[in-house]
């Protein structure tokens, strides 16, 4: 009988299972409901680490820069990240301001530093103070985080106006798109291994 330890659940249909030592570009899978149980990541902590602060400047450069800007006839305005944020926020339902505050700024901003602080300790083979509570939390945030929601609106926005308009995507739409790459690699269910790490 195998070790708590060397035990998986399946999360789509609580079926238990022994881990296994996958290789590259491997998945396990639930015999009984066909759910991703374990992926082959590849990524040592030193790397998680250095993506994740690599992150974190894409996310000031998504943040601070124009995802687009766009002119008519000498008239010329661009938009961030916030100013869309706002400018939902004036509409009829603010509702959807806090919403998407919290989908493409506040969550990926928070997984962010989560990653940072437990990686940093993990570097020295040690657990982060709060690291299960920090680990929770990735866990929670993680459908928070829908950055590729905002690119994939933003990306038809562009599309949709470049026959009106003159549209220029701007640095923060390229920050945006490597951002929800890199969030996906880091942050995503592969981030439970942090648990057998240390």
């Amino acid at each position: 009988m195998a070790t708590t330890d060397q035990l998986i659940i399946c999360e789509h249909c609580d079926c238990v299972y022994e881990k296994v030592t996958l290789a590259k570009h491997q998945k396990a899978l639930c015999t009984r409901c066909g759910g991703v149980l374990q992926r082959y990541n590849g990524l040592s902590v030193q790397q998680r680490l250095a993506l994740s602060f690599t992150a974190a400047v894409l996310w000031i450069f998504a943040n601070f820069y124009p995802v687009m800007s766009i002119s008519l006839k000498g008239l010329k305005n661009s938009a961030t990240l916030w100013d869309s944020v706002v400018a939902l926020s004036q509409g009829p339902i603010t509702f959807i301001a806090l919403v998407a505050a919290i989908s493409i700024i506040i969550a990926p901003v928070f997984q962010l530093l989560l990653l940072i602080w437990v990686l940093s300790f993990a570097l020295t083979s040690r657990r982060s103070p709060g690291f299960k509570l920090c680990m929770r939390w990735l866990e929670t945030l993680r459908p928070w985080s829908m950055l590729e929601v905002c690119l994939l609106g933003a990306m038809v926005a562009v599309f949709k106006l470049a026959g009106m308009l003159d549209v220029l995507p701007g640095i923060g739409l390229f920050s945006l798109a490597v951002l929800s790459l890199l969030l996906i690699r880091i942050a995503g269910r592969d981030v439970r291994e942090l648990w057998d790490i240390l």
